[in-house]
């Protein structure tokens, strides 16, 4: 075997690797140490569990107890009869006798003389009353307010409602003669052709209470307005 070599007879760049390499092991030894901690901790999941106990046992109604049998009633005495006293009947007291006294007879009133009618003629009675003029029912002009109606309000779009969108739209409707609409035209837009058309597309289901002139139920026109505002709750 060769002797081991002295490190002071060792040349200078391998010196200095040898305590690069102690330098090395003794900083990576270090860092090991450091993070060993860490390493070995175990990481924690926290999870929420909600957990539903069932209700405790309620316990059984007690048994009812039997009724204890009552004692007998003792017999009631029975009322003695009472003995009622025989009414005494009065006797008649006697009477006077009457004498026998003849009847009179009243005397036939004469019936009176017959009554002479008269051969004059029967005077006419007065004129007839003159039949009642019928009472005629004031002019009016077409409604749709009417409770009776029951018309339904227009439904509010639902694109109108997330743009915001709000306005007043005015219709001319031509109410006829049975209450129904007829032509139904656009007098002022609210702006939105959304709401325009919602508006026609809700008065053309209404009823009406058709115009009156003269007495006489008649088509007429007239302008119905329809506003849509947003409300907040």
């Amino acid at each position: 075997m060769s002797a081991m070599q002295d490190p002071v007879d060792l040349p200078l760049h391998t010196r200095l690797l040898v305590v690069a390499l102690v330098a090395l092991a003794h900083g990576l030894l270090m860092w090991s140490w450091i993070m060993l901690p860490s390493l070995s901790r175990p990481v924690r999941h926290e999870m929420s569990v909600s957990v539903t106990l069932p209700a405790p046992p309620q316990p059984a109604p007690p048994e009812p107890k039997p009724a204890e049998p009552k004692p007998p009633e003792p017999p009631k005495p029975k009322p003695k009869p009472v003995v009622k006293p025989k009414p005494v009947k009065p006797q008649p007291a006697p009477q006077a006798a009457v004498p026998d006294v003849p009847e009179e007879t009243p005397p036939q009133e004469e019936a009176p003389p017959p009554e002479e009618t008269s051969s004059a003629p029967p005077q006419p009675a007065g004129d007839p009353p003159a039949p009642a003029s019928p009472v005629r029912e004031p002019d009016r002009e077409p409604d749709y307010r009417a409770a009776y109606l029951k018309n339904p309000a227009p439904s509010y779009p639902m694109v109108a409602r997330r743009m915001g969108w709000q306005g007043k739209v005015v219709l001319n409707v031509e109410v006829l003669a049975n209450g129904l609409p007829g032509q139904i035209k656009l007098h002022q837009s609210s702006g939105h052709d959304v709401l325009d058309n919602a508006a026609i597309k809700a008065v053309s289901g209404w009823r009406f209470v058709a115009a009156r002139q003269g007495g006489q139920v008649v088509t007429k026109s007239f302008l119905v307005p329809i506003p849509f505002i947003l409300k907040e709750d």
